[in-house]
Protein backbone atom coordinates (compact mmCIF):
# COMPACT_ATOMS: atom_id res chain seq x y z
CA UNK A 1 0.00 0.00 0.00
CA UNK A 2 1.41 3.69 -0.76
CA UNK A 3 0.45 6.89 0.96
CA UNK A 4 1.37 9.91 -0.53
CA UNK A 5 1.93 13.22 1.41
CA UNK A 6 -0.72 14.03 4.49
CA UNK A 7 -4.85 12.81 3.94
CA UNK A 8 -3.72 11.66 -0.01
CA UNK A 9 -3.53 7.83 -0.77
CA UNK A 10 -2.99 6.74 -4.22
CA UNK A 11 -4.47 3.56 -5.45
CA UNK A 12 -3.26 2.25 -8.64
CA UNK A 13 -4.18 -1.34 -8.69
CA UNK A 14 -7.47 -3.44 -8.16
CA UNK A 15 -5.60 -5.72 -5.67
CA UNK A 16 -4.57 -2.86 -3.46
CA UNK A 17 -8.45 -1.45 -3.63
CA UNK A 18 -9.38 -4.52 -2.73
CA UNK A 19 -7.11 -4.80 0.02
CA UNK A 20 -7.79 -1.63 1.60
CA UNK A 21 -11.65 -1.89 1.55
CA UNK A 22 -10.62 -6.11 2.91
CA UNK A 23 -8.97 -3.78 5.86
CA UNK A 24 -12.20 -1.90 6.68
CA UNK A 25 -11.94 1.25 4.96
CA UNK A 26 -15.38 3.16 5.80
CA UNK A 27 -14.33 6.47 3.48
CA UNK A 28 -12.20 7.65 0.42
CA UNK A 29 -11.77 10.82 0.82
CA UNK A 30 -8.12 11.56 -0.14
CA UNK A 31 -8.17 8.65 -2.44
CA UNK A 32 -6.88 9.54 -6.03
CA UNK A 33 -8.16 5.89 -8.03
CA UNK A 34 -6.37 5.94 -11.20
CA UNK A 35 -6.78 3.59 -14.20
CA UNK A 36 -8.94 1.24 -12.47
CA UNK A 37 -11.50 -1.04 -13.97
CA UNK A 38 -14.48 -0.90 -11.07
CA UNK A 39 -17.19 -2.19 -13.20
CA UNK A 40 -17.16 -5.33 -10.98
CA UNK A 41 -17.05 -3.23 -7.84
CA UNK A 42 -20.17 -2.09 -7.49
CA UNK A 43 -21.11 -3.12 -4.10
CA UNK A 44 -18.04 -1.92 -2.83
CA UNK A 45 -18.21 1.45 -4.07
CA UNK A 46 -21.93 1.74 -2.51
CA UNK A 47 -20.66 0.31 0.74
CA UNK A 48 -17.99 3.43 1.33
CA UNK A 49 -18.07 6.97 1.71
CA UNK A 50 -16.96 8.75 -1.35
CA UNK A 51 -17.04 11.95 -0.70
CA UNK A 52 -13.57 13.74 -1.21
CA UNK A 53 -12.35 11.34 -3.55
CA UNK A 54 -10.69 11.08 -7.01
CA UNK A 55 -11.10 8.95 -10.30
CA UNK A 56 -9.16 9.19 -12.73
CA UNK A 57 -9.89 7.29 -15.67
CA UNK A 58 -11.66 4.51 -14.71
CA UNK A 59 -14.27 2.70 -15.42
CA UNK A 60 -17.14 2.59 -14.03
CA UNK A 61 -21.09 1.19 -14.58
CA UNK A 62 -23.20 4.44 -15.71
CA UNK A 63 -25.29 3.59 -12.26
CA UNK A 64 -21.94 3.84 -10.22
CA UNK A 65 -20.28 7.18 -12.50
CA UNK A 66 -23.93 8.71 -11.18
CA UNK A 67 -23.93 7.53 -7.80
CA UNK A 68 -20.19 8.22 -7.05
CA UNK A 69 -20.63 11.99 -8.73
CA UNK A 70 -24.12 12.62 -6.44
CA UNK A 71 -22.05 10.94 -3.30
CA UNK A 72 -19.47 14.41 -3.48
CA UNK A 73 -16.72 11.92 -5.69
CA UNK A 74 -14.98 14.10 -8.38
CA UNK A 75 -14.56 11.91 -11.96
CA UNK A 76 -12.46 12.47 -14.39
CA UNK A 77 -13.20 10.05 -17.58
CA UNK A 78 -10.80 8.27 -19.79
CA UNK A 79 -10.57 10.80 -22.71
CA UNK A 80 -10.77 9.12 -26.29
CA UNK A 81 -8.75 9.38 -29.38
CA UNK A 82 -5.91 10.09 -26.98
CA UNK A 83 -2.39 8.07 -27.92
CA UNK A 84 -0.89 8.45 -24.31
CA UNK A 85 -2.63 7.32 -20.54
CA UNK A 86 -3.33 10.27 -19.63
CA UNK A 87 -3.51 9.08 -15.76
CA UNK A 88 -0.24 6.98 -15.86
CA UNK A 89 1.67 6.18 -12.95
CA UNK A 90 5.04 5.70 -13.58
CA UNK A 91 7.55 7.33 -15.39
CA UNK A 92 8.35 6.51 -19.08
CA UNK A 93 11.46 3.57 -20.31
CA UNK A 94 12.56 3.88 -23.43
CA UNK A 95 11.23 0.93 -24.33
CA UNK A 96 7.30 2.47 -23.57
CA UNK A 97 7.96 4.81 -25.75
CA UNK A 98 10.07 3.11 -28.56
CA UNK A 99 7.82 -0.27 -28.29
CA UNK A 100 8.96 -3.04 -31.24
CA UNK A 101 7.74 -1.20 -34.44
CA UNK A 102 9.09 1.02 -36.73
CA UNK A 103 9.37 4.26 -34.88
CA UNK A 104 7.16 5.91 -37.06
CA UNK A 105 4.06 3.72 -35.29
CA UNK A 106 6.13 4.04 -31.65
CA UNK A 107 4.29 5.65 -28.57
CA UNK A 108 6.87 8.39 -29.07
CA UNK A 109 5.78 9.54 -32.83
CA UNK A 110 2.19 9.20 -32.25
CA UNK A 111 1.76 11.18 -29.16
CA UNK A 112 4.08 13.82 -30.76
CA UNK A 113 1.91 13.79 -34.24
CA UNK A 114 -1.14 14.19 -32.12
CA UNK A 115 0.23 17.07 -29.72
CA UNK A 116 0.46 18.87 -33.18
CA UNK A 117 -2.75 18.38 -34.82
CA UNK A 118 -5.42 17.91 -32.17
CA UNK A 119 -6.09 21.83 -30.67
CA UNK A 120 -9.19 20.99 -28.93
CA UNK A 121 -10.21 21.62 -24.93
CA UNK A 122 -10.06 17.60 -24.70
CA UNK A 123 -6.45 18.06 -25.94
CA UNK A 124 -5.52 20.64 -24.01
CA UNK A 125 -7.00 19.17 -20.60
CA UNK A 126 -5.13 15.56 -21.42
CA UNK A 127 -1.98 17.48 -21.64
CA UNK A 128 -2.24 18.96 -18.41
CA UNK A 129 -3.49 15.90 -16.70
CA UNK A 130 -0.70 14.17 -18.16
CA UNK A 131 1.60 17.10 -17.10
CA UNK A 132 0.42 16.46 -13.43
CA UNK A 133 0.54 12.69 -13.59
CA UNK A 134 4.28 12.84 -14.46
CA UNK A 135 5.14 15.90 -11.91
CA UNK A 136 3.38 13.04 -9.49
CA UNK A 137 5.42 10.03 -10.80
CA UNK A 138 9.07 12.15 -10.83
CA UNK A 139 8.53 12.89 -7.02
CA UNK A 140 8.01 9.56 -6.12
CA UNK A 141 11.38 8.43 -8.62
CA UNK A 142 13.54 11.26 -7.59
CA UNK A 143 13.07 10.59 -3.43
CA UNK A 144 16.11 8.91 -2.18
CA UNK A 145 18.36 10.51 -5.43
CA UNK A 146 20.63 13.24 -5.57
CA UNK A 147 20.95 14.37 -8.92
CA UNK A 148 23.22 16.40 -10.81
CA UNK A 149 22.01 18.27 -13.87
CA UNK A 150 23.86 18.20 -17.26
CA UNK A 151 23.24 20.49 -20.06
CA UNK A 152 24.56 20.90 -23.53
CA UNK A 153 23.67 20.99 -27.23
CA UNK A 154 21.64 19.01 -28.74
CA UNK A 155 23.32 19.33 -32.36
CA UNK A 156 26.75 17.01 -30.91
CA UNK A 157 27.01 13.94 -33.07
CA UNK A 158 28.15 10.64 -31.81
CA UNK A 159 31.66 10.07 -33.19
CA UNK A 160 32.80 13.33 -31.92
CA UNK A 161 35.33 14.67 -29.28
CA UNK A 162 32.31 16.50 -27.42
CA UNK A 163 30.44 13.28 -27.63
CA UNK A 164 32.74 11.11 -25.94
CA UNK A 165 33.30 13.63 -23.16
CA UNK A 166 29.56 13.64 -22.43
CA UNK A 167 29.78 10.16 -22.06
CA UNK A 168 33.06 10.11 -19.72
CA UNK A 169 31.04 13.14 -17.43
CA UNK A 170 28.28 10.84 -17.40
CA UNK A 171 30.21 7.59 -15.82
CA UNK A 172 32.36 10.17 -13.38
CA UNK A 173 29.24 11.64 -11.83
CA UNK A 174 27.18 8.61 -11.50
CA UNK A 175 29.38 7.02 -9.22
CA UNK A 176 28.38 9.21 -6.40
CA UNK A 177 25.05 11.27 -8.10
CA UNK A 178 22.25 10.03 -10.23
CA UNK A 179 22.47 12.14 -13.47
CA UNK A 180 20.07 13.87 -15.02
CA UNK A 181 19.59 15.73 -18.90
CA UNK A 182 16.96 16.97 -21.16
CA UNK A 183 16.29 13.56 -22.69
CA UNK A 184 16.93 14.39 -26.50
CA UNK A 185 19.77 13.51 -28.73
CA UNK A 186 23.93 15.10 -28.72
CA UNK A 187 25.39 16.27 -25.32
CA UNK A 188 22.38 14.52 -23.61
CA UNK A 189 22.16 11.61 -24.79
CA UNK A 190 26.14 11.10 -24.19
CA UNK A 191 25.77 11.86 -20.27
CA UNK A 192 22.95 9.23 -19.96
CA UNK A 193 24.89 6.78 -21.79
CA UNK A 194 27.78 7.45 -19.40
CA UNK A 195 24.77 6.94 -16.39
CA UNK A 196 23.99 4.08 -18.32
CA UNK A 197 27.69 2.78 -18.36
CA UNK A 198 28.26 3.91 -14.85
CA UNK A 199 29.25 0.71 -13.20
CA UNK A 200 31.80 -0.26 -16.32
CA UNK A 201 35.23 0.73 -17.24
CA UNK A 202 36.68 2.09 -20.37
CA UNK A 203 37.08 -0.62 -22.37
CA UNK A 204 32.76 -0.81 -22.21
CA UNK A 205 33.15 2.72 -23.10
CA UNK A 206 35.35 3.16 -25.92
CA UNK A 207 33.20 -0.35 -27.57
CA UNK A 208 29.83 1.51 -26.79
CA UNK A 209 31.13 4.85 -29.06
CA UNK A 210 32.58 2.66 -31.31
CA UNK A 211 29.07 0.91 -32.26
CA UNK A 212 27.46 4.45 -32.33
CA UNK A 213 30.00 6.31 -34.71
CA UNK A 214 28.64 4.33 -37.61
CA UNK A 215 25.34 5.93 -36.88
CA UNK A 216 26.40 9.67 -36.10
CA UNK A 217 23.05 11.71 -35.48
CA UNK A 218 19.25 11.02 -35.41
CA UNK A 219 18.80 12.58 -39.43
CA UNK A 220 17.99 11.31 -41.54
CA UNK A 221 16.76 8.04 -40.10
CA UNK A 222 15.67 8.26 -36.64
CA UNK A 223 15.04 4.20 -36.48
CA UNK A 224 18.77 3.82 -37.65
CA UNK A 225 19.75 5.88 -34.58
CA UNK A 226 17.58 4.17 -32.18
CA UNK A 227 18.92 0.67 -33.23
CA UNK A 228 22.68 1.66 -32.81
CA UNK A 229 21.50 2.88 -29.14
CA UNK A 230 19.31 -0.83 -28.73
CA UNK A 231 22.83 -2.75 -30.01
CA UNK A 232 24.50 -1.30 -27.02
CA UNK A 233 21.78 -1.60 -24.63
CA UNK A 234 22.06 -5.91 -25.73
CA UNK A 235 26.01 -6.04 -25.94
CA UNK A 236 25.88 -4.26 -22.35
CA UNK A 237 22.52 -5.29 -20.47
CA UNK A 238 21.91 -3.92 -16.50
CA UNK A 239 22.65 -0.58 -17.25
CA UNK A 240 22.68 2.17 -14.60
CA UNK A 241 19.92 4.77 -13.54
CA UNK A 242 19.77 8.24 -15.17
CA UNK A 243 16.95 10.50 -15.67
CA UNK A 244 15.76 12.28 -18.71
CA UNK A 245 13.53 15.07 -18.67
CA UNK A 246 12.39 15.82 -22.73
CA UNK A 247 9.54 17.61 -24.35
CA UNK A 248 6.89 16.60 -26.97
CA UNK A 249 7.49 20.48 -27.42
CA UNK A 250 10.98 19.16 -29.25
CA UNK A 251 9.39 16.30 -30.47
CA UNK A 252 11.41 16.14 -33.98
CA UNK A 253 13.92 15.33 -31.85
CA UNK A 254 13.56 11.49 -30.30
CA UNK A 255 14.33 10.80 -26.79
CA UNK A 256 17.54 8.64 -26.30
CA UNK A 257 17.70 5.56 -25.07
CA UNK A 258 19.94 5.51 -22.01
CA UNK A 259 18.30 7.01 -19.52
CA UNK A 260 16.75 4.60 -17.63
CA UNK A 261 13.81 6.85 -16.67
CA UNK A 262 11.89 9.46 -18.98
CA UNK A 263 10.17 12.45 -17.87
CA UNK A 264 8.75 13.74 -20.77
CA UNK A 265 6.19 16.47 -20.58
CA UNK A 266 3.94 18.49 -22.85
CA UNK A 267 4.73 22.11 -22.17
CA UNK A 268 8.32 22.48 -22.21
CA UNK A 269 8.52 25.49 -19.87
CA UNK A 270 7.20 23.10 -16.96
CA UNK A 271 9.84 20.66 -17.84
CA UNK A 272 12.55 23.44 -17.95
CA UNK A 273 11.96 24.51 -14.17
CA UNK A 274 11.49 20.74 -13.32
CA UNK A 275 14.90 19.71 -14.48
CA UNK A 276 16.38 23.13 -12.63
CA UNK A 277 14.31 22.16 -9.21
CA UNK A 278 14.97 18.22 -8.88
CA UNK A 279 18.85 18.48 -9.69
CA UNK A 280 19.71 19.47 -6.12
CA UNK A 281 23.47 18.67 -6.66
CA UNK A 282 23.66 21.37 -9.43
CA UNK A 283 24.38 21.41 -13.20
CA UNK A 284 27.08 21.05 -15.21
CA UNK A 285 27.11 23.22 -18.51
CA UNK A 286 28.77 21.60 -21.57
CA UNK A 287 29.22 23.85 -24.41
CA UNK A 288 26.02 24.54 -26.60
CA UNK A 289 23.96 27.71 -27.92
CA UNK A 290 21.17 29.34 -27.61
CA UNK A 291 18.94 26.55 -25.63
CA UNK A 292 22.18 26.06 -23.47
CA UNK A 293 22.70 29.78 -22.87
CA UNK A 294 19.11 30.39 -22.07
CA UNK A 295 19.40 27.25 -19.34
CA UNK A 296 22.87 28.86 -17.94
CA UNK A 297 20.67 32.28 -16.82
CA UNK A 298 17.49 30.81 -16.15
CA UNK A 299 19.44 28.74 -13.59
CA UNK A 300 21.61 31.81 -12.54
CA UNK A 301 18.30 33.70 -11.42
CA UNK A 302 17.49 30.93 -9.40
CA UNK A 303 20.46 31.46 -7.47
CA UNK A 304 20.43 35.06 -7.66
CA UNK A 305 17.96 34.84 -5.44
CA UNK A 306 18.38 31.95 -3.43
CA UNK A 307 20.13 32.13 0.45
CA UNK A 308 22.77 30.44 1.27
CA UNK A 309 21.43 27.16 2.13
CA UNK A 310 19.70 26.38 -1.39
CA UNK A 311 22.09 27.42 -4.13
CA UNK A 312 22.64 24.75 -6.18
CA UNK A 313 26.42 24.88 -7.90
CA UNK A 314 27.08 26.11 -11.24
CA UNK A 315 29.81 24.26 -14.01
CA UNK A 316 30.41 25.52 -16.82
CA UNK A 317 32.78 23.57 -19.09
CA UNK A 318 35.26 25.01 -21.59
CA UNK A 319 37.03 28.76 -20.71
CA UNK A 320 37.85 29.65 -24.07
CA UNK A 321 33.85 28.57 -25.11
CA UNK A 322 32.11 30.44 -22.46
CA UNK A 323 34.47 33.44 -22.56
CA UNK A 324 35.36 34.09 -26.01
CA UNK A 325 32.64 32.03 -28.71
CA UNK A 326 29.75 32.49 -26.23
CA UNK A 327 30.90 35.05 -23.17
CA UNK A 328 28.39 34.00 -20.45
CA UNK A 329 31.12 34.11 -18.28
CA UNK A 330 31.99 37.43 -17.73
CA UNK A 331 28.23 38.19 -17.11
CA UNK A 332 27.59 35.37 -14.80
CA UNK A 333 30.19 36.12 -12.67
CA UNK A 334 29.15 39.85 -12.34
CA UNK A 335 25.54 38.93 -11.39
CA UNK A 336 26.99 36.68 -8.78
CA UNK A 337 29.41 39.06 -7.19
CA UNK A 338 28.39 39.68 -3.64
CA UNK A 339 25.71 37.15 -3.95
CA UNK A 340 25.05 33.53 -2.24
CA UNK A 341 25.77 32.28 -5.07
CA UNK A 342 29.65 33.65 -5.67
CA UNK A 343 31.14 31.08 -4.63
CA UNK A 344 28.99 28.35 -5.98
CA UNK A 345 29.54 29.46 -9.74
CA UNK A 346 32.93 27.70 -11.66
CA UNK A 347 34.34 28.03 -14.75
CA UNK A 348 36.80 24.36 -15.64
CA UNK A 349 38.59 23.23 -18.89
CA UNK A 350 38.06 19.73 -18.93
CA UNK A 351 34.69 16.66 -17.81
CA UNK A 352 37.21 15.81 -15.27
CA UNK A 353 37.32 18.92 -13.45
CA UNK A 354 33.58 19.69 -13.39
CA UNK A 355 33.01 15.51 -12.33
CA UNK A 356 35.51 16.46 -9.62
CA UNK A 357 34.06 19.73 -8.51
CA UNK A 358 30.64 18.29 -8.88
CA UNK A 359 30.85 14.96 -6.60
CA UNK A 360 32.44 17.27 -3.85
CA UNK A 361 29.60 18.78 -3.32
CA UNK A 362 27.63 15.55 -1.79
Amino acid sequence: MRRTRGRVVDVDTLEDFDRRLAAGVHSLSGWRLRALDLTARSDALRSVDVAGSLFLGCRLTLADESSVRARGAVVFPELPGIPIDTYRTALYTPADLYGDDDYADSLDARTYAWSKRETSQDAALAKSLHDHTIDVALSNWVAGRRLVGVMGGHAVVRGSREYADGVELGQHLSQRLTVATGGGPGAMEAVNLGGYLANRGADAREQALSTLAAVPGFSPSIAAWADAASAVRCEFPDGGDSLGIPTWHYGHEPPNLFASAVAKYFRNAQREAILLEVCQAGIVFLPGSGGTVQEVFQDACENFYADESSVAPMILVGRAYWTEQYPVWPLLTALAAGRPMEHHVHLVDTVQEAAMLASGGV
